[in-house]
């Protein structure tokens, strides 16, 4: 006959069962119901152009998101994302302009916002910034520039370099391509690298890993670079893909981004998550905002959601946060 003692502890282990459970597989379940809901509450869900475009359209989200997951799974977070990427697509545009060069106007793109990763790496480790601040400050400094530069309006006439936002290969879009390929990237960064290692040993024990000999602030800055490298690179894209500079576009998107990697399991508390999960966290807003669009919601109701969705997957985490994946 079973005691009380054994009864809670047959719970205790049916709990963190539950939780080892969600941390491997939780966020496939989701997208797998999501999916079929959506299915469900509108026909059109299902058509191949329509998924085409929800892995189109969010390819560049996912890419933003693939930089804020490293970031934040080292402990830290990036609010100038969206203004980054406008600047970045902006004058990668401008360059296509002045230059008529696909790979000018890439590099430049790449570029700034490697470079505005680096400098809030800098900002943070030089100077102990927060993150929020550092990157809170950088975000109206893009912004400005963006603004300055291109006069308030768009800059057209980027001739060749739309081919990065709407070419294929095949029939498959060039801008899946590229998410596919940098998701793969930065996952064997992550999981094969050494510097990969001292983004998770950073965003999980700080101290500890100081006290192991790594310089911490070196590689807080080179892991802002790498963010900014992929901001920058999501921002051409999306340019070139809405065939112009547009200086506003970027507004919200690195909330967006940041929602994809919560959703997918990266953990505000630093040292998990992986750019899989982010991948399919992407999706899963994607399918969202595709099945709210297809049903007419409007779209502060579609905010509200998202807003939700981040407070649930923070909540979900915090419960789940003292199993050992």
């Amino acid at each position: 006959m079973s005691t009380p003692a054994s009864a809670e502890k047959a719970v205790r282990e049916s709990l963190t069962d539950w939780k080892l459970l969600y941390r491997r597989y939780g966020i496939v379940l989701i997208f797998i119901a999501i999916f079929i809901i959506s299915a469900m509450l509108n026909s059109n869900f299902l058509e191949p152009q329509n998924l085409l475009n929800i892995v189109r359209q969010n390819s560049v989200i996912a890419i933003l998101a693939c930089a804020q997951t490293i970031l934040i799974v080292s402990g830290m977070i990036d609010l100038s994302a969206g203004f980054v990427l406008a600047l970045s697509g902006c004058v990668a545009c401008g360059v296509m302009v002045s230059t008529g060069s696909v790979s000018a106007a890439l590099l430049t793109g790449i570029a700034i916002g490697g470079l505005c990763g680096w400098l809030n790496g800098f900002l943070i480790t030089r100077f102990s910034l927060q993150p929020f601040i550092a990157t809170l400050a950088m975000a109206n400094v893009a912004n400005g520039i963006t603004q300055v530069y291109t006069g308030g309006s768009a800059i057209s006439g980027i001739k060749d370099l739309k081919y990065v936002g709407q070419g294929k290969v095949g029939t498959i879009p060039l801008p899946i391509i590229i998410m596919v390929v940098i998701v793969l990237l930065i996952w064997f960064i992550m999981k094969h690298t050494k510097f990969g290692l001292y983004i998770y040993a950073i965003g999980g024990n700080e101290k500890a890993t100081i006290a192991s000999g790594v310089q911490v602030n070196r590689m807080k800055r080179l892991i802002f670079l790498l963010s900014g490298l992929l901001v920058g690179l999501a921002g051409v894209v999306l340019m070139a893909r809405l065939n112009s500079g547009q200086p506003s576009v970027g507004t919200g998107k690195e909330f967006d981004a940041i929602t994809a990697a919560v959703v997918g399991g990266t953990s505000f508390n630093g040292g998990i998550g992986n750019v899989f999960g982010t991948l399919v966290g992407a999706l899963i807003v994607g399918m969202i905002n595709n099945i709210l669009n297809l049903m007419n919601v409007s779209t502060q109701y579609q905010l509200i959601i998202k807003g939700l969705l981040i407070a649930g997957a923070v909540i979900i985490d915090i419960r789940t946060k003292t199993a050992k994946s």
